[in-house]
């Protein structure tokens, strides 16, 4: 989950640099709303990237995650079955 969490950070952190570069150029100074469409336009970017690159460890991490939780349903339900006999 950490890997997964990070790797989108790093995407969007990448498409930030990249989005800021272009309009750096065009004249665009740094205000909080050129800060906010560039963020926009990153977070776009990123969530296209990682849909595209990151699919195995997004795969990984709904493994993990769905086997925790039948864990916890099976436990859930052992302890159903406990107050039921009590």
């Amino acid at each position: 989950m950490i890997r997964y969490t990070l790797a989108r950070l790093g995407l969007f952190l990448v498409a930030f640099a990249l989005v800021w570069a272009v309009c750096l150029p065009l004249g665009y100074r740094w205000t909080s709303i050129t800060a906010l469409w560039t963020a926009l336009v990153a977070l776009a970017i990123s969530a296209v990237a990682s849909f595209a690159l990151l699919g195995r460890l997004r795969d990984q991490v709904a493994e993990r995650v769905q086997v925790r939780a039948e864990r916890m349903s099976a436990r859930i339900e052992e302890s159903r079955r406990a107050e039921d006999l009590d």
